[in-house]
């Protein structure tokens, strides 16, 4: 699945209740996740609950994305088809 797809899966399946809630509070739900990653980075030892806090993480940050109407797979593609933004090499030189 394309990252496009998996952004229109979570739009289908939680936008219209992450859109009434706005902006900050779904962006505090993308923070807690983000936390909830942390702490599973840091355990190492629990590779099902690692997996399951980066699919949330990546749920999350499609939802803002939707909400602001950006196309992540798009943006990203764009940003990075070249390699580093910065010096166009793969792996970067920076």
């Amino acid at each position: 699945m394309k990252i496009s797809e998996f952004q229109k899966l979570i739009e289908r399946i939680y936008f219209d209740k992450d859109n009434a809630r706005g902006l900050e509070a779904t962006h505090m739900w993308f923070c807690e996740e983000v936390g909830e990653l942390t702490r599973a980075l840091r355990r190492d030892d629990d590779r099902a609950n690692l997996e399951e806090e980066f699919a949330d993480v990546l749920a999350w940050l499609s939802t803002l994305a939707s909400i602001k109407g950006v196309d992540l797979g798009a943006v990203a593609a764009a940003k990075y088809a070249k390699g580093c933004p910065h010096c166009a090499s793969e792996p970067c030189n920076c």
